[in-house]
C-alpha cells in the first residue's frame, strides 16, 4: 500500500524536482496492413493507426488530471516500415508516401511523434530495406512528426559495413534536405547497433515483430529528482551514494508503473514495459550532467566522468528492476548534448569532446546523441563515427546509437537551434583525418567470439 508520506513525497518530486512521465507510447503492429497496391497499403496503415490510437492523447490527459502526474509526450511506434511496404514500394519515392501517411495519422490522433520509419539491416539489406534507407532524407524533409531509425549491427551478426557507409551518406543528405531548419531532420534519425524492439523513446522507437498487435510502453524520467536526492548525500561514501540513487530510481519507476497500468486499463491495450531513463531536457535543473557534477566532478568530461556515469547507470537500473518486473527499452542514463544544459555548458568550457562522449557511451544507456557537428563533415567521417559507436555496442552486448547532426552552413563555435525538447547545441569539432578507405571496403565486420552462445 502507498502511504500518505509517499504521496506527499511524489507530489514534491513533481512540483519542485521536475519528475515527469516523459512519454506514453502505443506500439502498433502494421504486419496485417499489406495490400495489392501502394494506395491500399497506405489506406490500411492510416485506418489502423487512427482506430487504435484515437483515444491515446485523451487518455493521457485524463491520467494527468486524475493523478497530477505530468505526461510530456504521447507517441506511437509502428512495425519497421521496410517490412510493411516492401511488397508494394518499388522505388524510394514510394516509401515517402508511407512516411506522409504516418505523419497524417499522427496529426489526426494528436501525438507528438510517430516512430518506425525504420529498416533492420544488421546482416544484409533487401531491396526494400535499401529503398527505404534511400528515401529517408526526403521523407524527413516532407514530414513533421515522423522519426526514423536503422539498425546496422548486432552482437550476434556483426556490423553491416555496407549499411554503415550508406548511413554516412544518408545522414549527410538528410542534413542538406533540412538545411533551412539547422538540419533538424537529423535529430529525427537514429543509427543503432543492438536496437531493442520495445523502446518508447524517439527517435529510435519502433514496434518489434515479436510484439503483440498493440502494446502500451511508458518512458519515465527524473534527473532533477536524482540530483536533489544526491544533495543530501554530499560528502558521503559510495555505499551511501549508490543507495540514494537506487532508492530514488525505485520511487520514480513506481510512478511510471502506475501510469502504465492506468493507460493500459483505460485504452484496453496490454502493458509492455517501463523504460526508466534519466533523459534530460533543456530546462535548468533537469540535467544528467548536473547529477555527475553533484557526484563530485568539476565539469562533465573531467577525469572520473566515465566511472561516475557507470555507477549512476547501474544504480538506476537496480532501483528500476526492484520497482517493476517489466523494465525494458533503454533504461539508464541518457547523455544527449543538445537536450542537457549541463552538457552544453561543459562543451562550452572545453571539458567535453566527442572522443570523451564516445568513452562515456561504453557505460551509458544509448550512445552519441544529439551532437551537432560542422555541416561540411564528410559522409565517410560520419560513417566512421557510426562504425566506432556500433562496435562498442557489438562487443559489449549493449544497445548503442548515433544521432549526429551535421548543421549545413555552420562550423565550430556556432550554435544550432532545434527548439522544444530537442534544445540547442554548440557545433563540436570532429577529427579531421580520413577513414574513407576503411568504411568503403564493403562487406561485414564479423560478430565477436563471445556472440556464439546457443
Amino acid at each position: 500500500m502507498i502511504n500518505i508520506y509517499e504521496v506527499n513525497e511524489t507530489n514534491n518530486m513533481i512540483e519542485h524536482e521536475k519528475l515527469d512521465v516523459r512519454t506514453i507510447t502505443m506500439g502498433i503492429s502494421l504486419l496485417d496492413c499489406g495490400g495489392s497496391s501502394l494506395d491500399e497499403v497506405n489506406e490500411r496503415i492510416y485506418r489502423k493507426i487512427t482506430t487504435l490510437a484515437k483515444n491515446l492523447v485523451a487518455v493521457g490527459r485524463e491520467i494527468e488530471r486524475d493523478f497530477g502526474i505530468p505526461i510530456v509526450n504521447k507517441r506511437i511506434s509502428v512495425t519497421p516500415i521496410a517490412l510493411v511496404g516492401g511488397s508494394v514500394c518499388e522505388r524510394p519515392e514510394d516509401f515517402v508516401t508511407i512516411a506522409q501517411t504516418l505523419d497524417r495519422a499522427a496529426k489526426e490522433v494528436g501525438v507528438n511523434f510517430i516512430g518506425g520509419y525504420s529498416a533492420l539491416v544488421s546482416k544484409g539489406m533487401t531491396q526494400a530495406d535499401k529503398n527505404l534507407i534511400l528515401s529517408i532524407p526526403e521523407a524527413l524533409a516532407k514530414t513533421e512528426r515522423v522519426c526514423s531509425s536503422v539498425n546496422v549491427g548486432s552482437t550476434k551478426t556483426g556490423l553491416n559495413m555496407d549499411a554503415v557507409s550508406l548511413m554516412g551518406e544518408i545522414v549527410s543528405e538528410t542534413a542538406k534536405a533540412t538545411a533551412d531548419q539547422d538540419s533538424l531532420g537529423c535529430a529525427k534519425l537514429v543509427v543503432f547497433c543492438n536496437a531493442p524492439d520495445d523502446n518508447p523513446f524517439m527517435a529510435g522507437a519502433f514496434h518489434g515483430v515479436t510484439e503483440a498487435d498493440a502494446v502500451i510502453n511508458v518512458g519515465v524520467s527524473g534527473p532533477g529528482v536524482v540530483k536533489v536526492a544526491l544533495e543530501s548525500a554530499r560528502g558521503a561514501n559510495f555505499e551511501v551514494l549508490c543507495e540514494t540513487i537506487k532508492r530514488t530510481a525505485f520511487k520514480i519507476t513506481r510512478v511510471g508503473q502506475l501510469v502504465a497500468q492506468e493507460a493500459s486499463k483505460r485504452l484496453g491495450v496490454p502493458f509492455g514495459i517501463i523504460d526508466l531513463s534519466l533523459a534530460p531536457t533543456p530546462a535548468v535543473g533537469d540535467s544528467v550532467a548536473e547529477i555527475l557534477e553533484e557526484i563530485g566532478l568539476e565539469r562533465v568530461g573531467a577525469p572520473g566522468t566515465t566511472a561516475a556515469l557507470a555507477m549512476l547507470n547501474d544504480q538506476v537500473k537496480k532501483g528500476g528492476v526492484m520497482a517493476s518486473s517489466y523494465v525494458g527499452g533503454l533504461s539508464g542514463a541518457f547523455i544527449p548534448v543538445s537536450e542537457d544544459q549541463g552538457m552544453i555548458d561543459a562543451v562550452g568550457a572545453g571539458a567535453l569532446t566527442i572522443e570523451k562522449l564516445e568513452a562515456m557511451t561504453c557505460v551509458c544507456s544509448v550512445g552519441l546523441d544529439m551532437i551537432a557537428i560542422p555541416g561540411d563533415t564528410k559522409p565517410s567521417t560520419i560513417a566512421g563515427i557510426i562504425a566506432d559507436e556500433a562496435a562498442i555496442g557489438m562487443v559489449n552486448q549493449k544497445t548503442t546509437a548515433v544521432r549526429l547532426i551535421p548543421v549545413i552552413g555552420k562550423g565550430v563555435g556556432e550554435t544550432a537551434q532545434f527548439g522544444g525538447l530537442l534544445g540547442y547545441a554548440p557545433i563540436m569539432p570532429v577529427n579531421p583525418f580520413s577513414c574513407e578507405k576503411f568504411v568503403t571496403r564493403g562487406g561485414r565486420i564479423p560478430a565477436p567470439i563471445h556472440s556464439f552462445k546457443n
